[in-house]
């Protein structure tokens, strides 16, 4: 075709986003999300150790649930003395020195956070979301990343939630176009 330029797929560049994973689950729902929570954790074990293993960057977006007081490895060794859910979670996907973090005011995790200098300093431009919950910090990143051009993803099996709203949320991302649903499976499969 004279004249047209060939358009070549753009290269992903992929970052894994844990959002809220790191909690003592002292809140009331706690209860009710232990058991996808802690199904959510095995999968972004998964998840996080592949993306490091290509040399893919893994970022974990956490609320400040110590008001302030306290930086991201104080969270960290707060939630695994919490014991049960906040415990076990910290064993399946305990943070290393090759993560990153932010420390985040509200539900999304570009909301008044240094995230978006990070993702450009690491050059991401695809990002897969992780954590809890679907309908709530999962769902409002995912809307602020899709309205700042990132190509999102949604790892249905690595996001805990109720199961009625995560089914709903999950529905709604997919439908308006803010985020592509995908499974660990076909993500594990497809990032080199």
């Amino acid at each position: 075709m004279v004249g047209q330029a060939l358009h070549r797929p753009t290269p992903m560049r992929p970052a894994l986003l844990i959002i809220d994973m790191v909690s003592h689950f002292d809140f009331p729902e706690a209860p009710a999300l232990a058991g996808s929570v802690v199904g959510a954790a095995r999968q972004i074990r998964r998840l996080r150790a592949h993306f490091l293993h290509k040399g893919h960057p893994v970022v974990y977006a956490n609320d400040n649930f110590a008001h302030w007081r306290s930086d991201f490895r104080e969270l960290v060794a707060m939630a695994k003395a919490s014991g049960g859910t906040g415990q076990a979670v910290i064993e399946l996907i305990h943070p290393g020195p090759e993560d990153y973090f932010v420390l985040k005011p509200k539900h999304s995790a570009f909301l008044a956070t240094a995230l978006p200098v990070l993702l450009a300093k690491l050059g991401a431009d695809t990002l897969f979301l992780t954590g809890m919950t679907a309908d709530s910090c999962v769902m409002a990143t995912a809307i602020d990343a899709n309205a700042r051009e990132y190509r999102v993803r949604v790892v249905r099996d690595a996001v805990a939630g109720l199961a009625a709203r995560k089914r709903d949320a999950l529905a709604v991302l997919k439908a308006s176009h803010a985020a592509d649903v995908v499974s660990t499976r076909s993500v594990l499969s497809s990032i080199r």
